[in-house]
């Protein structure tokens, strides 16, 4: 029996068995208990390998593939209430648009910028640059993609710009470094693998990226900036 054969027969056992023990009384018949009159030593044997019925498990293998199954589960269970998007009614591109990149972000196979201009609630038209990723992990979006409230940019994301008071900021986030001293406009260089991601709509985005304008009855204009990261982890 190979190694992937004898972890699968150690997972079929773990999964049909809540302890050890409960394993090893499976391997105990009438016949054991009648001669031993004895349950923790029967047991025993069968830990042992002398007595049973079937496949032979150690106790350690068992605990850490037991502990290992219930961690994956634990995990898997996690990242699906992490999805704030999943479950929600979405008609808007802009909203469609996220729900589809949320789970990659969080998990970092994925990395948005998201761009939006639009007026803010005082009327003051505001525009900027979104680590979707950091945003993610920071506050909750279940607000967003309920419709309970926009996402607008702030002056603490990578970029933010208010056409009205000329107010202008610029934040390098835990994925991107921002480079804003660029001649040609600003820049960003994702931490990960080093590459740089330029967003001016009328040059290339940049190694392993793509711009995709969003059509949307949220914002005057949205546009998302996908990377993918081809460094090795």
């Amino acid at each position: 029996m190979d190694q992937d054969e004898g972890l699968t027969a150690v997972d079929n056992i773990v999964t049909q068995f809540n302890t050890y023990e409960d394993f090893l009384d499976s391997q105990i018949t009438t016949v054991d208990l009648y001669y031993l009159e004895d349950e923790s030593l029967a047991r025993q044997l069968v830990e042992l390998g002398y007595r049973g019925t079937g496949e032979i498990v150690k106790r350690e293998d068992f605990e850490a593939r037991k502990a290992a199954i219930d961690i994956a589960r634990q995990a898997e269970r996690t990242q699906k209430k992490t999805l704030t998007s999943a479950g929600k009614e979405l008609h808007d591109n802009f909203l469609k648009a996220l729900a589809v990149r949320e789970e990659d972000n969080r998990a970092g196979k994925l990395s948005t910028v998201i761009f939006i201009r639009d007026k803010n609630c005082h009327g003051q038209e505001v525009s900027g640059y979104i680590d979707y990723a950091h945003r993610l992990k920071s506050e909750d979006f279940e607000v967003y993609f309920n419709g309970k409230r926009k996402l607008f940019p702030r002056t603490t994301d990578m970029s933010f710009y208010n056409w009205d008071s000329h107010i202008a900021v610029c934040n390098s986030s835990p994925n991107y470094q921002v480079i804003a001293d660029n001649p040609e406009g600003l820049l960003f260089k994702y931490k990960r693998d080093r590459k740089i991601l330029n967003v001016d709509p009328k040059a290339q985005p940049g190694d392993n990226s793509t711009r995709i304008p969003i059509q949307t009855n949220l914002y005057t204009h949205a546009v998302l900036f996908d990377h993918v990261s081809r460094r090795k982890t």
